[in-house]
């Protein structure tokens, strides 16, 4: 997949990512050599001169830091492998991320109250004044003088970043899903789309069409609760089943703009900071080729060579192959 996907961005968005490049071979250079067209330096030159010009507006002093990772990005980046590396030894996967979640939410909020500056809630009028502070009064009617430096709770700074929308379209899709498995809909369309093959979707040539109902479904529904659909119509199901829909499910995400919650995340983040390219139309030119190629590449390796009992646990079938 990343091998397809890289060819494809090359050949698609090639000029984006190469201005002024005369082709493949300077690309390489520009990857590996370090090279920079004229185009290229024009474009930093000018993004250098709108941070310099951002600074002197804001009053800023210049910046004494000298680039690389700080303390932070270093404590986050050892709590990360560190959950890499009980996740590769088998741990329960909820209790890592939420352990290794915790921490991370401690560190943020210890870094934030303790070496961050206060946010400046200054307010201004139209031509740029600062204005003078609200006064406020207490019940008996005598004013309140402002504290020299309120504290900001982690709450209040924490609980206005998360996207609410977004929460609930996950919620309200799991709760459509749980209660769309227990109509026997879900069962009853597999059963009728995969036909013979429903006793045996993941053997040659039945994976492949197998795969193709998945892919659609996800773009349907989104990826995650397809899944989770799959979970209550398949529950005698082998691991080399299951792996067969995590491959599919997952690369089917991106056929389209609604095939994953990532994508709707990217494009939400994207359209926030002004960038609003990041549509359905311009996906799909990529999205669609990228997807079937990486999809069917890979369905056929996994047929070929994969490791995973291809026996229901469930069923005690793999006891009795032992």
């Amino acid at each position: 997949a990343t091998i397809i996907n890289s060819i494809m961005m090359f050949v698609y968005y090639g000029s984006e990512l190469f201005p002024g490049s005369s082709g493949i071979m300077e690309n390489i250079g520009i990857m590996f050599a370090g090279k920079k067209t004229p185009e290229m330096l024009a474009k930093e030159n000018a993004f250098y001169a709108r941070q310099a010009a951002a600074k002197e507006a804001a009053g800023e002093e210049e910046a004494t830091t000298h680039g690389g990772w700080t303390l932070w990005s270093k404590l986050q980046v050892v709590v990360v492998l560190v959950f890499l590396v009980f996740f590769a030894l088998g741990f329960d996967v909820c209790v890592v991320s939420i352990c290794a979640g915790a921490i991370l939410m401690v560190m943020a909020a210890y870094k934030r109250q303790h070496y961050d500056p206060r946010p400046d809630n200054t307010e201004y009028d139209a031509e740029g004044n600062p204005l003078p502070m609200k006064k406020t009064y207490d019940m008996d009617g005598n004013e309140i003088e402002p504290e020299e430096e309120e504290l900001v709770t982690e709450s209040e700074t924490t609980l206005t970043e998360v996207d609410y929308g977004l929460l609930m379209l996950f919620i309200g899709q799991f709760l459509l899903i749980g209660s769309f498995d227990d109509t026997g809909i879900p069962q009853a369309f597999f059963s009728l789309t995969m036909g013979g093959c429903a006793e045996q979707m993941t053997s040659v040539p039945c994976v492949y069409w197998f795969v193709m109902i998945v892919t659609i479904l996800s773009n349907v529904a989104s990826n995650v609760p397809v899944v989770q659909m799959l979970a209550a119509t398949f529950p005698y199901a082998s691991p080399y089943d299951w792996m067969q829909v995590s491959f599919s499910a997952t690369i089917a995400g991106n056929l389209t703009m609604l095939g994953s919650a990532a994508n709707m995340i990217v494009a939400f983040q994207a359209a926030k900071v002004g960038d609003r390219t990041f549509t359905s139309e311009r996906h799909a030119p990529f999205g669609i080729p990228s997807c079937l190629a990486c999809l069917y590449a890979g369905t056929f390796l996994l047929t070929v060579v994969h490791f995973s009992p291809e026996c229901s646990e469930r069923l005690g079938e793999c006891d009795n192959n032992a």
